[in-house]
């Protein structure tokens, strides 16, 4: 896959400007001081000074040798192991399914459900034990309505007729014949004229953003979210008989490929050496001649899933007798250890020098004559030396590191990235979106509703709202004024009262309770109604009764 089209992660981040050099110190840096105090439910931290470095591609090591653990997990995948058999496994309608999930009083119990109806007859706890991140799984169901609903041809050729489609922002021209992949995006609006005849010409159809104009993948990809802890986003992948729209390729995100209508003939390959499992960045088009053989070969069917880990060398072409439709749910780009400690490492060197001289001391003044490439066959009892300081000072490191900040950084791009929750009947009708004021017979209506001590609210979703401070203010941020185009809005914060993070923090982890507003932990009767209503008129809170 070309780099330009890695992912509709990757597409919609080059719309994003880079992090700037580094100028100032990073909030991670501040977090974890050895001495702090909280006062009124805020942490005391120090002013920043740096910000946080770009991220640099780390430079691959050539000579690398796999373990012998994955050498089993990649190569010895066995029938039983990589095929799901879900005969017999009606399901319960998307429909019917999205309906009974308003019910679920909990929104991260409501993803969990959600996740286990997309990957059933496979236990959700089971998958994640012995499948993800490892190996790719196949459900073969026999029951081509399994996801009926989810999206469709005819909701393709809807969009293109409605919506405000472009050509490489929300659509793809693709071909790859003769080992060699194309794009063929004309400039400007995607209209039914030319994008049928695209694909009457043989060409791939990809749809890179389908939760912006369909309500039904938002809703199931805004749930999904809160299973994962990080984005969740999608392509739908649209493609005639007897073609192939894209080279073979490995990504960057876990992908499940839901087979909607039509068939299409899948190969996996595994990682083809130990520095491409779990890659950092999506790879270019490969030819068959150095992928080697598929691991999982296979043609999904309408109501089939088929989920591969990021690494995996993977490419689909159609059949001759029919044309095939998929959506590929995707997540956990960047969500690695490595990403977190990419932001905890400069931030806890910064604060080790400030804090502590052993990391301010010079180095010994002839330490270039036996240190460096040039030095590195030398039998210098010196260098023996320098490497074990190296080694204390890499140990004492950690007791410098802002983990907790360095996570509540993860957090806020989580919470820019996120889809805007979904709301249900109910939570329209008790949030700020569904109040009843309004203009009505040449008057306003209903604008006297107020919020009162007894009134009784709560978050509108476990994960819509943070609490994040940057060293010298605490913001909450939030998700309930997201886009569904992606990061098409700025991430939406606000500065909270060192007097109100007591009752925000007491909010958030009374989810899914609701709390009366009486019960907020303020200083005043004024404060807790000052806080509930700018909570609710910001949507970040319901009532559990319309006001």
């Amino acid at each position: 896959m070309e780099k330009k089209h890695m992912s509709a992660f990757e597409l919609y981040k080059t719309l994003s400007p880079d992090l700037p050099p580094t100028a100032t110190k990073s909030p991670l840096q501040v977090a974890n001081k050895k001495k702090r105090k909280k006062e009124n439910g805020a942490s005391k931290v120090s002013p920043i000074k740096a910000q946080i470095k770009p991220e640099r591609k780390p430079e691959r090591k050539k000579m690398r040798k796999k373990s012998a653990q994955r050498e089993e997990s990649l190569n010895e995948i066995t029938e039983d192991e990589e095929c799901v058999n879900g005969h017999g496994e009606a399901g319960e309608a998307l429909d019917a399914l999205l309906a009974d999930l308003t019910k679920v009083n909990n929104s991260k119990e409501r993803a969990s459900k959600l996740f286990q109806w997309f990957i059933n007859p496979i236990p959700v706890k089971s998958f994640f034990r012995e499948t993800w991140e490892k190996k790719p799984i196949l459900v073969q169901r026999k029951n081509p309505d399994y996801y009926k609903g989810l999206f469709s041809t005819a909701e393709f050729d809807r969009i293109l007729r409605q919506d405000e489609v472009q050509y490489g922002v929300n659509l793809d021209v693709t071909s790859y014949t003769k080992g060699k992949r194309e794009t063929h995006n004309p400039p400007g609006r995607a209209l039914p004229f030319t994008v049928w005849d695209f694909y009457e010409s043989g060409c791939s159809l990809r749809l890179l953003n389908p939760q912006a104009f369909s309500s039904t993948v938002w809703n199931v990809l805004s749930t999904l979210q809160e299973q994962f802890g990080s984005m969740a986003g999608a392509n739908v992948y649209l493609t005639p008989p007897g073609t192939q729209g894209f080279a073979p390729h490995y990504d960057d995100i876990e992908a499940f490929v839901v087979q909607l209508e039509g068939k299409k003939h899948w190969r996996v390959y595994s990682p083809r050496s130990e520095d491409e499992v779990l890659p950092v960045l999506s790879s270019t088009n490969f030819n068959q001649t150095n992928i080697g053989k598929p691991i999982l070969e296979v043609v999904l069917e309408a109501g089939d899933l088929l989920y591969f880990p990021r690494g995996f060398i993977h490419q689909g072409d159609c059949l001759p007798d029919a044309h095939s439709l998929h959506i590929t749910v995707s997540s956990f780009q960047k969500n690695s250890w490595g990403d977190l400690l990419h932001k905890v490492v400069p931030a806890a060197l910064e604060i080790a020098m400030e804090e502590d001289v052993e990391f301010r001391q010079g180095l010994p003044l002839d330490y270039l004559t036996y240190m460096g490439v040039q030095n590195s066959d030398k039998d210098d009892p010196r260098r023996t030396k320098f490497f074990s300081r190296v080694e204390h000072l890499m140990k004492k490191l950690t007791t410098y590191a802002p983990v907790d900040a360095a996570v509540d950084q993860k957090a806020r791009v989580f919470l820019h990235d996120c889809l805007p929750p979904m709301l249900t009947p109910e939570e329209l009708a008790t949030s700020v979106l569904g109040a009843s004021a309004r203009w009505e017979h040449g008057q306003v209506m209903d604008v006297g509703a107020k919020i009162t001590a007894k009134t009784r609210v709560r978050v509108l979703r476990g994960g819509c709202a943070r609490l994040c401070s940057d060293g010298e203010a605490v913001h909450l941020y939030y998700t309930t004024e997201n886009s569904r185009v992606y990061h098409k809005e700025q991430l939406k914060s606000f500065e909270i009262k060192v007097e109100h993070t007591d009752a925000i923090e007491f909010l958030i982890h009374s989810y899914p309770k609701f709390v009366t507003v009486g019960s907020f932990p303020c200083d005043s009767a004024e404060d807790r109604i000052t806080l509930a209503e700018l909570l609710f008129e910001r949507g970040i809170i319901h009532t559990a009764d319309a006001l």
